[in-house]
């Protein structure tokens, strides 16, 4: 047989193995991940406020999840436009999704019920789930309570199919009543807002003999709702909730930035008022009852989603603790390095040698440290940084202002695109340019999610003196740094220095073809250079020598970088994947035999994007901003870059090792989406072990 023959055989092989590639759907594999969320809950070996904190997460995460996703998902059911499902695809996959959230909602009960509430009881906190438990000593301060601090702020309305229709807001929590007229008996239906804003949710009752007592407050509420009605009977109260849809499209047809930035400031305002995307009901609100509201609100039957009888569960994270004995977290101190005292200049350090923080076991403060001192370096001419998600009051910002006051050339490039954040980048924006700095808004087409930053220095004679760079995973934020597990390099290498001033000058359209030398960015040079990787590693196997590649990140959706990956482990490719997230790639298949997946949850979001690849034994390590999402690998600005320093390739390689033996907060994802804890060994828990390997290398 002909070699051409034999290869055209081959390749045709190939095409019908790759035709039975299959793929998990993305929003179900997320909800696997947000369902590994709420088993934190289910832990008795979490601190307890700790637990609690995670069913508010799982709230809030589910929260976005229907005001982005399945927001989109009704608009395409009702035939609106995707490149990806179809209008019917569209209706199958909602149905799938409720039916998901509802068997969560089963488990999210019982935690609550059987697990958390006996725990707070046994830390002598009674919290008050029906008026039925309240206890004859408090049924004064409740009523007193109710008159004084709360009634004053209830409006009442009433809810008809024929009158003037009311509005619902989302994110806002109500309470709708069924009462009788006394004189005639007909049925009434009433409608109030939670006065969120003036009362808090959760009321501390007065304590006795050491115990703490906590109530919420629309259980106040309807313990006294007969006060409101004077001539009526109450039937029965319920609560309900809307979720509107919360993405933003900015027109990228327009040009103007000052265009722009006004399209985006009214977008920003109709956010909650946008489309209904669900309805959430507490389910044992009568058939009749619900039919009302529907028929009153002019509801589809898609967006109807049953809750528990207390809704909007993230506020869970503001649960107060009056036990001072009670320990609130389990989180560890952030350290300092001792190579890196007040006195030290980072610069003079990174000078000699590159630098690796990782956070929040490192302190964010010294990148404060690092741009502080940029601020009072005469010979520091230029910074450049982005700016997608900062803290409010952020002291990132307060620095670069003061780096424009002390005459420094200061670049902020601002994506105004990043989800939620659209107002804070706006004001910081403002607030920057005010006091000078030059700031680039959002590109044509593309959402910029780089993490990185840039000192200049230069000498008399205008020619570059020194150059620092900084390259991390995770955002220029105090307040996530201290909750979000990322990496960061600090560097002087002039390579890779260059190469982000290359980047730098694309997104201040100086240039359009950059060359880069180290840093990978798609839309450049990225994927070819993963695919080359992959390739390297797929021969090595093929030719019966080690080969292994370790993957971390958020999120694996981009199906054609998951048929590499398949490819790879029909090749024999060993792979490891660590993905906290979305992963649409199917293990234990006969395409997919050598892939294992770790998912982690713990007390600190894993958040690091960590590629390593075993390349014949050089052991080449990469860090960086993107995901394996379509959007990440085609429609953004990323930045990621290779660890070149052999001792920090080495302790981001321990990183990794330490994360693949967790057998305490990691679990396998298996074929069914199923979250298997790890068994065996001595036991791990990746986060508490790298932070005490990361104390034992910073001992004087």
């Amino acid at each position: 047989m002909l070699v051409s023959t034999k290869i055209a055989i081959f390749e045709e092989i190939l095409k019908t193995m790759e035709s039975n590639y299959r793929y998990f759907n993305r929003d179900i594999s997320w909800l696997s991940f947000n369902y590994r969320v709420l088993l934190e809950a289910a832990d008795p070996s979490v601190p307890l406020y700790d637990r609690i904190n995670f069913i508010a997460i799982y709230s809030s995460n589910l929260e976005e999840f229907y005001k982005v996703r399945i927001a989109e998902h009704i608009a395409v059911s009702r035939g609106g436009y995707s490149e990806d499902m179809t209008r019917e695809e569209a209706t199958d996959l909602i149905i799938r999704i409720a039916q998901e959230v509802n068997r969560q909602l089963e488990d999210r009960i019982r935690i609550f019920q059987e697990s958390i509430l006996p725990e707070l009881r046994r830390n002598h906190i009674v919290f008050y789930q029906r008026k039925q438990e309240v206890e004859a000593m408090h049924q004064d301060f409740i009523a007193n309570y109710f008159r004084e601090e709360i009634f004053p702020y209830l409006q009442p309305v009433p809810v008809s199919r024929t009158r003037v229709k009311v509005f619902l807001r989302a994110d806002r929590l109500y309470l709708c009543t069924r009462l009788r007229r006394k004189d005639n008996g007909v049925t009434e239906y009433y409608i109030m807002k939670l006065p969120y804003s003036k009362v808090p949710r959760f009321v501390e009752l007065p304590s006795k003999d050491g115990t703490y007592y906590l109530m919420y407050m629309e259980d106040i509420i309807k313990a006294n709702i007969g006060l409101m009605f004077p001539g009526y009977e109450v039937d029965c109260s319920y609560c309900c909730k809307i979720s509107r849809d919360a993405d933003i499209m900015v027109d990228d047809d327009v040009t103007s930035t000052e265009v722009m930035v006004e399209q985006l400031r009214k977008k920003v305002k109709r956010r909650k008022i946008g489309a209904v995307c669900r309805f959430v009901y507490d389910r044992q609100m009568p058939a009749d009852f619900l039919q009302y509201l529907v028929d009153a609100f002019e509801l589809n039957l898609e967006e109807l989603m049953p809750g528990d009888k207390h809704l909007n569960l993230e506020d869970l994270a503001k649960l107060p603790n009056p036990n001072p004995s009670l320990i609130r977290s389990g989180h560890l101190r952030p350290m300092l390095l001792n190579t890196l005292n007040k006195k030290q200049s980072i610069m003079k350090y990174v000078a000699k040698r590159d630098l690796l923080l990782h956070y929040p076991y490192h302190s964010f403060d010294h990148f404060i440290h690092f741009l502080h001192e940029a601020v009072h370096d005469s010979s520091v001419e230029e910074i450049m940084i982005t700016q997608y998600r900062v803290a409010p009051h952020s002291e990132v910002i307060n620095q670069l202002i003061a780096a424009a006051q002390n005459g420094k050339k200061v670049t902020v490039f601002v994506e105004l695109k990043a989800r939620f954040d659209e107002e804070n980048n706006l004001s910081t924006a403002e607030q920057m340019q005010r006091a000078g700095i030059h700031i680039i808004y959002s590109m044509k087409g593309l959402k910029v999610h780089a993490k990185v930053a840039l000192v200049l220095r230069r000498n008399k004679d205008n020619s570059l003196k020194k150059g620092f760079a900084y390259v991390s995973t995770g955002n220029f934020n105090e307040k996530t740094a201290t909750v979000y597990a990322d990496s960061a390099l600090f560097t002087s290498n002039q390579e890779i220095v260059n190469d982000l001033h290359q980047l730098f000058l694309v997104l201040r359209k100086e240039v359009t073809e950059p060359v880069f030398q180290h840093l990978l960015v798609p839309r450049f040079n990225l994927l070819p250079r993963l695919k080359t990787l992959l390739e390297f590693e797929k021969q090595e196997a093929r030719t019966g020598r080690k080969s292994h590649i370790i993957l971390k990140m958020n999120a694996l959706q981009d199906t054609a970088m998951i048929d590499e990956l398949y490819r790879a482990s029909e090749a024999g490719v060993q792979i490891d994947l660590i993905v906290r997230g979305i992963c649409c790639l199917i293990p234990d298949q006969p395409y997919s035999r050598n892939i294992r997946i770790t998912r982690i949850v713990d007390g600190y979001l894993e958040h690091a994007r960590v590629w390593y690849f075993y390349h014949g034994g050089e052991e080449l390590v990469y860090m960086g901003s993107p995901d394996w999402m379509r959007r990440n690998l085609y429609r953004r600005i990323e930045a990621v870059t290779p660890i070149l320093h052999k001792k920090l390739k080495a302790e981001m390689v321990d990183m990794l090792e330490i994360q693949l033996k967790d057998n305490r907060k990691a679990v396998w994802v298996d074929r069914l989406l199923r979250n298997v804890r790890k068994e065996g060994g001595m036991p791990v828990r990746a986060q508490q072990q790298f932070y005490a390997y990361l104390r034992e290398k910073n001992l004087p």
